[in-house]
């Protein structure tokens, strides 16, 4: 085998490690640790991830087998036919997990008294109340439909349920296809109480029993449920030919036009005749290879209202125990903590309320001049945009870059946009060949004819919502030098120019994987002369060749390579003389995983930063990313300690094998649980007293604060240091003091 196929033997398909990522959440369905009500949570976010799969990756891959010649990909070398015949096998694999584990689901829901109705086994009683409900309450509505020569088969919009029957009508035993639609606007869940039972059930299931109701004169010999997933790949640069034309409005047709692309998947329950999916599939231009017939729910959506009626039923040993994020002293002000030295927040552990709070301080401080911002998703009712609106109307030059190509939240960010622009607020729409997925802010402050600068760089967005769901960190400074490099920055963005040299920052696409590039021939360097070396990455995904083939080539020298991948990873770790050094473990857990952290050198010499990007080529080329090399010791020490807890997870954490496969971190025989989203609370239970401290005498504090603080300590002193301990020489050398 060449030196060439080695390397390209470590590459996996970039789609099929996505699959991989949504078995990993799909077994979160069926863990024993997981509450039963979670595990149905985590059933639907499974199938909200395959549902977002085939509408953007295997539509992409349709829309490139229409090509003339069909382009290989650059690790595995598949051509787009290729990788879709691989994709549809274990899709359907993947549903057929899917079925057993939310039968059971189904089955351990009704020892809690929630009984899910099988319209097959109604007794006479209840045949008789759903008959009353479906023809008060359902019947009016429905838009029963007989496809014949004379009725055209009708658009079928993507994610929307339909009920589709083969008829006969009763008199001369003409035969055609029903359709009946399923309208969104129906109440999907159906819940009754009967006998201290609450029996649930989903609206399509009730509507295909009495389907014969719906359609008169016609006799159905066979029924189904199905939905069609169509391709949501929008081509943003076809539709920007005419340079005249207006951005935003641009999208807003696009998004129409959305609706009405090519269907890419075809799903049906229960298994239907191959008259009726060959009808469908003819109908809709789909190959039978793109139909999947499965016993679970097509949709999945059903679950966070069933969740909310057990929770409001007290129900609460079916959910994770309710934890919210730290807040400071309502005397808190980071705006004053900053001053004194650099801030980091870790999500959804600790609030982000206060950094709101800074926000509306600047909109109400004379002395703020300009607030600038990156917003690439937001919340549907943002408390941040709100206060640049308000901002502006006091005012303030508030600047703001707009990604309105923020995968399905455009509608969401161009109806900010208006209210941003409506509230004089300067509206920028970014570069036209990169998407802004920066996390950036910067507040300027003039003060005695001096400009002074609060910068923010995050790796997670300003929305309020995910911050109680994702792990994302903040970091906060009001260094001088940094916030110039960040007005630079800004200025860029501004005139549609990419950033090409910086200091502290990384800034994709010029100097982002260059200097990630840079750090790991560092440590090839190191180890070559027989220095200590080392390398810790966390990110959502990599599939950057030009950073794998580094990173193999550090683990030939010896380096240590330590990775937190959640999701896609598209080569193998573990591979004897290329990757062999080369640890990959994967954290799914309560929260999703969605901070970067870099971090290269032994003790000695560490060098850490935060990022808004992952390790994707999107991300490293097609992307205006940011991040920042952090200085400041004691923030330094927190990131590299949040990796250690990470590495040390044996509650969340899967590793990858050799082979691509994932196994669950196993713990040994007396070994403490550890799972590392849960000890960040203990973590950080001491952060927010001590930048308050550090900017205010101890003299100042409230009693109630003293008392919080002389509490937090307490608890961090008698929980800390058992787990901190086992952490050391995780990631090379000793830890100095608990501090660290």
């Amino acid at each position: 085998m060449s030196g060439a196929e080695g390397k390209n033997a470590i590459f996996i398909n970039r789609e099929l490690s996505w699959l991989e990522f949504d078995r990993r959440v799909l077994e979160l369905a069926k863990d024993k640790g997981v509450p039963l009500a979670e595990q149905l949570n985590f059933a639907s976010i499974y199938a909200s991830n395959l549902d977002e799969f085939f509408m953007i990756r295997v539509g992409s891959l349709y829309d490139q087998t229409l090509l003339k010649e069909e382009k290989k990909e650059n690790k595995t070398n598949m051509t787009p036919t290729a990788q879709l015949r691989a994709i549809m096998p274990v899709a359907g694999e993947l549903q057929e997990h899917c079925d057993k584990i939310i039968a059971k689901l189904f089955s351990h829901l009704a020892d809690y008294g929630y009984q899910k109705v099988d319209f097959s086994k109604l007794t006479k009683d209840e045949e008789h109340f759903w008959k009353k409900y479906f023809l008060s309450e359902l019947y009016p509505v429905l838009s029963p439909q007989i496809i014949d020569r004379r009725h055209p088969f009708p658009f079928l919009r993507n994610l929307e349920i339909y009920i589709g029957a083969r008829v006969k009508e009763k008199d001369d035993g003409t035969e055609a296809f029903g359709l009946i639609p399923v309208s969104s606007q129906f109440e999907r869940l159906i819940c009754m109480k009967m006998d201290g039972v609450t029996r649930f059930a989903l609206v399509e299931e009730l509507v295909r029993h009495f389907a014969h109701l719906a359609f008169g004169r016609y006799t159905v010999t066979e029924s189904c449920i199905f939905r069609v997933t169509r391709n949501a790949d929008i081509n943003l640069q076809e539709a920007m030919q005419d340079q005249d034309l207006d951005y935003r409005a641009v999208m807003s047709e696009l998004l129409k036009k959305r609706r009405k692309l090519a269907a890419v998947r075809l799903q049906i329950t229960p298994r239907a005749s191959d008259e009726i999916v060959d009808f469908l599939c003819r109908k809709l231009v789909l190959d039978r290879r793109q139909s999947f017939a499965q016993s679970a729910p097509l949709d999945m959506g059903f679950a966070r209202p069933l969740m909310g009626r057990m929770a409001k039923e007290g129900l609460t040993q079916l959910f994770y125990t309710p934890v919210r994020p730290m807040l400071p002293v309502p005397e808190f002000s980071l705006t004053r903590a900053v001053r004194k030295r650099d801030v980091l927040i870790a999500y959804p552990f600790q609030s982000i309320r206060p950094f709101i709070n800074m926000l509306n301080e600047a909109a109400a401080d004379p002395t703020v001049i300009s607030i600038k911002m990156t917003l690439y998703r937001m919340a549907t009712d943002s408390k941040i945009v709100e206060a640049l609106i308000n901002a502006a109307e006091n005012g303030k030059e508030v600047v703001t870059i707009v990604e309105l190509r923020a995968r399905f939240d455009e509608q969401n960010n161009i109806d900010w946009s208006k209210q941003l622009e409506s509230a004089g607020c300067t509206v920028i729409y970014g570069f036209e060949d990169y998407k802004v997925h920066s996390k950036l802010t910067l507040i300027t402050r003039k003060v005695g004819g001096q400009y002074q600068y609060i910068s923010q760089i995050g790796t997670g967005n300003y929305n309020e919502k995910t911050a109680e769901l994702y792990t994302d960190l903040c970091f906060v400074s009001a260094d001088q030098a940094l916030g110039e490099e960040v007005a630079e920055v800004f200025n860029d963005l501004a005139v549609e120019r990419t950033t090409t040299e910086t200091s502290r920052l990384l800034v994709a696409p010029c100097r982002f994987k260059s200097v990630i590039l840079e750090e790991i021939q560092r440590e090839i360097d190191a180890k070559r002369a027989g220095q200590e070396a080392a390398i810790t990455l966390k990110c959502n995904s990599i599939s950057d060749r030009d950073l794998i083939l580094k990173l193999s080539e550090a683990s030939c020298v010896g380096v240590p390579v330590k990775m937190i991948i959640r999701g896609i990873c598209c080569f193998r770790a573990g591979v004897p003389e290329l990757t062999e050094n080369i640890e990959v473990r994967s954290i799914v857990g309560r929260y999703l995983e969605h901070s970067r952290i870099y971090s290269f050198g032994g003790t000695q010499n560490r060098r850490v930063y935060i990022a808004s990007g992952d390790f994707l080529t999107r991300n490293t080329e097609r992307r205006v990313e940011i991040g920042v090399k952090v200085e400041d010791p004691a923030i330094k020490n927190t990131l590299v300690n949040m990796l250690r807890y990470q590495l040390t997870d044996n509650v969340n954490a899967r590793q990858m094998q050799p082979d691509g496969t994932y196994t669950k971190v196993k713990r040994a025989e007396n070994e403490t649980a550890v799972d590392s989203q849960m000890e960040m609370y203990n973590y950080f239970a001491n952060s927010w007293t001590d930048y308050y401290t550090a900017y205010t005498a101890p003299r100042r504090l409230s009693g109630a604060a003293e008392q919080l603080r002389e509490r937090r300590a307490a608890e961090a002193k008698a929980e800390r240091p058992s787990l901190l301990q086992r952490l050391r020489g995780v990631l090379g050398g000793k830890k100095k003091s608990e501090k660290e």
